[in-house]
């Protein structure tokens, strides 16, 4: 029997996100996807390296590839709405559960434990060890940093309507509390407010 899990996959490079607000460059989740996992690498590349613990890297890079699977089913809800009221948000998480059984039932019987740890965060599949929920703050921490990158680069290409997000981002990201972030935002996102020219002037 074939299995159409990839092929799903594969669309989330058709799911918009930041649907609300006008954009100078369009972003889409399989995009999105790519630059959290690199950001999660970034992290806990940090965390084991500039701070000396003893982060599994490679693990939680994997739950990173996997942190917006559903979203091909639902699509990419912007977080005013999800976040308008607790009832909305409530229901959000059933309809997120029912993709996430959904992508599972596509997988072949013997891949579904693999897949069923990564795909299950999404809902009520499995429930999530302390470790597992102390990893899982790296990727909640990634999606943040891309989000406020995402905002630095449209506010450097003149679109003031990301000034708000930015600020509420900052925000969040200063409560997460994390040195990692702090590092990272120190000696990495500056660079990109800079323009192309900028930046070779410096290699």
């Amino acid at each position: 029997m074939e299995s159409h899990f990839y092929a799903y996959l594969y669309r989330l490079r058709y799911i918009e996100r930041w649907s609300l607000m006008r954009n100078v460059l369009k972003e889409n989740v399989a995009e999105h996807t790519f630059q959290v996992a690199l950001l999660t690498h970034a992290l806990c590349t940090i965390a084991n390296t500039v701070y000396g613990h003893n982060v599994p890297t490679d693990s939680i890079v994997t739950r990173a590839l996997f942190h917006d699977v559903t979203e091909v089913f639902t699509g990419d809800i912007p977080t005013p709405v999800k976040h308008h009221n607790k009832q909305i948000l409530h229901n959000f998480r059933e309809i997120e559960d029912i993709a996430a059984s959904r992508l599972l039932n596509m997988v072949p019987e013997k891949l579904k434990p693999t897949y069923t740890s990564l795909i299950g965060e999404h809902g009520k599949h499995t429930e999530l060890t302390p470790e597992q929920l102390e990893q899982k703050k790296y990727i909640k921490a990634a999606d943040l940093l891309d989000a406020y990158l995402k905002c630095v680069t449209e506010l450097s290409a003149g679109n003031r309507e990301f000034s708000m997000a930015k600020k509420q981002i900052e925000q969040s990201i200063e409560q997460m509390n994390m040195p990692e972030l702090a590092y990272f935002l120190e000696h990495m996102a500056p660079s990109f407010e800079k323009t192309l020219d900028e930046l070779s002037e410096d290699v």
